[in-house]
C-alpha cells in the first residue's frame, strides 16, 4: 500500500506539488475568516444539557437578563464621593454612556441602588453596573469597541474610567489570547529555524518542515473555519492548532527527511528511494498520525464546547499535518532529489560522523540499560511516580475576569473591586424552583440556606413566572474561592421542597467540574480500546500496546504532577494558582498521551526492521534506539518550543497547557524512551511481539503485514545478517 504511494506520487510529482499548493491557496482564501467566527463567552465551558444552564435559561426568558454577561464601568473621582450628594460628573457621565446602550436592559450606581458598598474604603471610586440582552459573539466585540471607543472621547470619563465585567472580559480574553499567541511564535520562530538548521544539517532540508507548518496551518484553519459552520468553535482551538501544527510538521518531517536521505545514499535519486521512504516513514507517520488524532478525538466526548473544539482543532491539525507529509513531502523530496542537501556547509555534506556518533551514544545507552533493566525500570518508574505525586493534591478553579493581565482595562476593574472595596458586587448563587405558587415551605428553604457556613446573606424567595420562583444566596468571598464553592456545595445538598436549579459564577463552575468528571471514564475507555487496535495494528502484538498504555499514564502523569507543582504550589516564577483550571488536566492529558504513543510508534518501527534485518531483540533494541534517538530528541526539542511557547501568554490557562505539554514531551522523549523503554523491551525479550493466534491470523488476514515497509537495503560494503555490531549496525542506520 505504502510503497505503491510511494511509486505513485514519485512518478506525478510535479502535479502532486501543484495540487498542494492549490489546496494551500485554496484553504488561505476559506479559513482566512476563521478568527471571527470562533467563540470565547463563559457558556463555551457549560454543559448545554446541564440543570445550570436550564436554570440560567429560565432566568433569561423571565427578565430578559444573561447573567453571564454585564459591564461594570469602574470610575475615579477627584473628591471623595458623598453617598448623600448628586452623582459628580464623571459618574453621571458612565451612568449616561450605559443608559444610552441598546443591549443594556439596566444600569445601577451607588445612589439608585442605595448601596454604599458600590464605593470603594477610601471613597475616591465606585463601579456603575450593566445588565444586558442576550448578545451574539460579534455583537459583544462590537459593544466593547465602541464603549472603549466612547470612554476615550469624554473629556469626564477619559483616564479615570476603566471598562469591566463579564462581557468586556470575555472579549478581551480572546484578544490577550491572539495577541500573546502571535507574540510567543515571532519570539519563537528564529530559534526554532537555527535549531532547524542544526538538526536537518542544511538550509533546503530545514525548510522542507518549514513548508510543511505553513501547508498544515492553512489546512487547519480552512477545517476549523467549515466547523464554525456546524457548531460553536472556541478561540482557545486557534493556539492549539498553530502549536500542534508546527510541532506535528516539523516532527512528521524530520523523520521522512532523515529517512528519504537515508534512502538517498544507498540508491541515489529517484523513484525506489522515494518508495522506501513512503513505505518504511510514511508508514509510521500514518500511525503515528492516527494515535495522536485519537487520543485527540477521544476528548470530544466532553459536552463543553470549549473541550470539543480543542479535541476538533487536534484532530483537523494532525491530519492535516499527516496529508502533507504522506502525499506534499515526498512529491516534493521527489523533486527536490540530492538538492534536499543544498546550502549546507562543506564538512557537513561530506562528514557524517557527527549524526552517527550521536547514533553511537544512543546505541551504549540502550545497551547499557539492557544490562540492567530490572534496576533501570525499577529506578525510571519511581522518578516518574515521584514528579506525579503532587497530582493526588489537586484542585480545580475556572477561568474569568480576574485571570486577565493587569494592563486590560477588565483586569484592571477586576483587581480593583477586590482590592479598594470592602465587599464587592455580589456575584449570588440563584436558585431557581420548579413552583407555580408561594407558601410557608419556600421561606423555611430559604431559611435553612441562610444557616449553612459560608453564606452572607439570603434574600426573599421571587417569583419569576408562572411556573417558577428564585432564591438568591450571596457567598463569602470570591465566586471561584474555596469557602465560595464550599458554601455552594452545602447548599446543593439541601433537601429544596421543590425541585431545584442552580446557577450563577460559583455553582457554574460545580456544575462544569461536575460534567467532566463524569465524561472522564468514557474519554479515558475511548482512548485506551483506540490506542490499543491502532499500536496492534502497527505492530502485530498485543503486548507492545498494553505496555504503551502503562508508560504513557506514567509520563501524562508526571506531567500533570508538574502542573500542580509549578501552578498550584506557585514554584518557577510562577504566581500560586489556587487550582489549575479545570479542562487543562483533559487537554494536557490527551496531548501528552498522544505525543507519547507518537514516538512510540517512531521507536517501534525501527526496532521491528531491526528484527525483520535478523537482529536478535535486544540488538534490535538497541539499534532501533540508535536509529531513532537523535531523531526523537530533536523532534522533542523543536515540538517544546513550538507548544512551550504558550507557556509565555499572559492567561495562567494557556500557561498551564503549554508548559504541561511542553514537560510531558521533554519527560517521554527521554526518561520513557531512554530509560524505561529499552529496559522493558529486555525484560520481556521475545514476549513483547506476542498475539494469540486468532489474532495473528486476523491481522494477515486484514492484510495489515502487508503495509510493512520493504526489507532493509544493503550496505555499501556488503553487510549481511549476522556480521559484527559495526556492520549490523549499518542495515538499519543512516550511512
Amino acid at each position: 500500500m505504502f510503497s505503491a504511494l510511494g511509486s505513485v506520487l514519485h512518478a506525478r510529482r510535479r502535479a502532486s506539488l501543484l495540487l498542494a499548493v492549490l489546496a494551500a491557496v485554496l484553504a488561505a482564501l476559506f479559513g482566512g475568516t476563521v478568527e471571527s467566527k470562533l467563540t470565547n463567552g463563559l457558556s463555551d465551558y457549560d454543559d448545554p444539557g446541564g440543570r445550570n444552564v436550564v436554570a440560567r435559561r429560565i432566568i433569561q426568558q423571565a427578565t430578559g437578563v444573561d447573567a453571564q454577561q454585564g459591564y461594570a464601568i469602574l470610575v475615579r473621582t477627584d473628591a471623595p464621593i458623598d453617598p448623600r450628594a448628586p452623582l459628580p460628573a464623571p459618574v453621571a457621565a458612565a451612568v449616561g454612556l450605559l443608559r444610552a446602550r441598546p443591549e443594556v436592559k439596566q444600569v445601577v450606581d451607588y445612589a439608585s441602588a442605595a448601596n454604599p458598598a458600590l464605593v470603594s474604603t477610601d471613597s475616591r471610586s465606585t463601579v456603575v453596573l450593566g445588565s444586558v440582552v442576550p448578545m451574539r459573539e460579534q455583537a459583544t466585540v462590537d459593544a466593547e469597541k465602541a464603549l472603549q471607543k466612547a470612554i476615550a472621547a469624554s473629556p469626564e470619563l477619559r483616564g479615570r474610567t476603566w471598562l469591566g465585567g463579564a462581557t468586556p472580559g470575555h472579549v478581551q480574553v480572546a484578544r490577550v489570547s491572539n495577541e500573546d499567541l502571535a507574540k510567543a511564535e515571532s519570539l519563537a520562530l528564529p530559534f526554532i529555524l537555527v535549531l532547524l538548521f542544526l538538526v536537518f544539517r542544511g538550509v533546503v532540508a530545514a525548510l522542507v518542515p518549514v513548508a510543511g507548518a505553513l501547508v498544515t496551518l492553512l489546512l487547519a484553519l480552512a477545517g476549523l473555519r467549515l466547523a464554525t459552520m456546524f457548531m460553536n468553535v472556541s478561540t482557545g482551538a486557534l493556539n492549539l492548532a498553530f502549536a500542534l501544527g508546527l510541532g506535528l510538521a516539523v516532527d512528521f518531517g524530520l523523520l521522512i527527511v532523515s529517512r528519504y536521505r537515508e534512502e538517498l545514499a544507498a540508491h541515489g535519486p529517484g523513484a525506489e528511494a522515494v518508495r522506501r521512504t513512503v513505505a518504511s516513514a510514511g508508514r509510521t507517520v500514518f500511525f503515528s498520525s492516527m494515535t495522536v488524532a485519537a487520543a485527540l478525538a477521544s476528548i470530544t466526548v466532553f459536552p463543553q464546547p470549549y473541550v470539543r473544539s480543542m479535541g476538533l482543532a487536534g484532530v483537523i491539525t494532525v491530519v492535516s499535518a499527516a496529508l502533507f507529509a504522506l502525499l506534499g513531502l515526498p512529491a516534493l523530496l521527489a523533486v527536490l532529489g540530492r538538492r534536499v542537501n543544498a546550502l549546507a556547509p562543506r564538512r557537513w555534506q561530506r562528514d557524517t560522523t557527527a549524526r552517527d556518533a550521536a547514533g553511537d551514544r544512543w546505541h551504549r545507552i540502550a545497551s547499557g540499560v539492557m544490562r540492567r533493566p530490572v534496576v533501570v525500570a525499577v529506578a525510571a518508574t519511581a522518578v516518574l511516580l515521584v514528579v506525579a505525586a503532587p497530582v493526588v493534591g489537586l484542585k480545580f478553579t475556572g477561568a474569568d475576569a480576574s485571570t486577565l493581565p493587569a494592563g486590560t482595562s477588565a483586569g484592571k476593574v477586576s483587581r480593583a473591586l477586590d482590592r479598594d472595596f470592602a465587599k464587592p458586587p455580589a456575584d449570588p448563587l440563584q436558585i431557581v424552583l420548579d413552583t407555580p405558587a408561594d407558601g410557608p415551605d419556600l421561606a423555611a428553604y430559604a431559611g435553612r440556606i441562610g444557616q449553612v457556613r459560608g453564606v452572607e446573606s439570603v434574600g426573599a424567595p421571587f417569583r419569576l413566572d408562572g411556573r417558577h420562583w428564585e432564591v438568591d444566596a450571596v457567598l463569602h468571598g470570591a465566586p471561584l474561592g474555596a469557602r465560595a464553592k464550599s458554601a455552594a456545595a452545602a447548599v446543593q445538598d439541601i433537601n429544596a421542597p421543590v425541585p431545584a436549579r442552580y446557577t450563577g459564577t460559583t455553582a457554574d463552575f460545580l456544575a462544569q467540574r461536575h460534567s467532566i468528571g463524569a465524561k472522564v471514564p468514557l474519554a479515558a475507555a475511548v482512548l485506551a480500546v483506540v490506542t490499543l487496535l491502532l499500536l496492534f495494528a502497527f505492530s502485530g502484538s498485543v503486548v507492545l500496546p498494553f505496555k504503551a498504555l502503562l508508560m504513557n499514564t506514567l509520563s501524562t502523569g508526571a506531567a500533570l504532577g508538574f502542573l500542580v507543582w509549578v501552578f498550584q504550589h506557585g514554584n518557577l516564577g510562577f504566581t500560586t494558582q489556587n487550582g489549575i483550571e479545570t479542562t487543562t488536566p483533559v487537554l494536557v492529558f490527551a496531548l501528552a498521551f498522544g505525543l507519547s504513543t507518537d514516538y512510540n510508534v517512531f521507536l517501534l518501527g525501527r526496532i521491528k526492521e531491526g528484527r525483520q534485518a535478523g537482529l536478535d531483540d535486544r540488538r534490535a533494541v538497541a539499534e532501533g534506539l540508535a536509529r531513532t534517538g537523535p531523531i526523537v530528541t530533536s523532534a522533542a526539542a523543536l515540538f517544546c518550543l513550538a507548544v512551550g511557547a504558550l507557556a509565555l501568554s499572559r492567561l495562567v490557562f494557556v500557561q498551564e497547557l503549554g508548559l504541561g505539554t511542553a514537560f510531558a514531551v521533554l519527560i517521554d522523549a527521554t526518561l520513557v524512551r531512554a530509560l524505561l523503554v529499552p529496559s522493558l523491551m529486555a525484560l520481556l525479550g521475545a514476549a513483547n511481539w506476542w498475539a494469540p493466534g486468532p489474532l495473528r491470523r486476523l491481522h494477515t488476514r486484514l492484510r495489515l503485514d502487508r503495509m510493512e515497509p520493504p526489507g532493509p537495503a544493503p550496505a555499501a560494503g556488503g553487510t549481511v545478517p549476522g556480521g559484527d555490531e559495526r556492520q549490523q549496525r549499518a542495515v538499519v542506520s543512516p550511512t
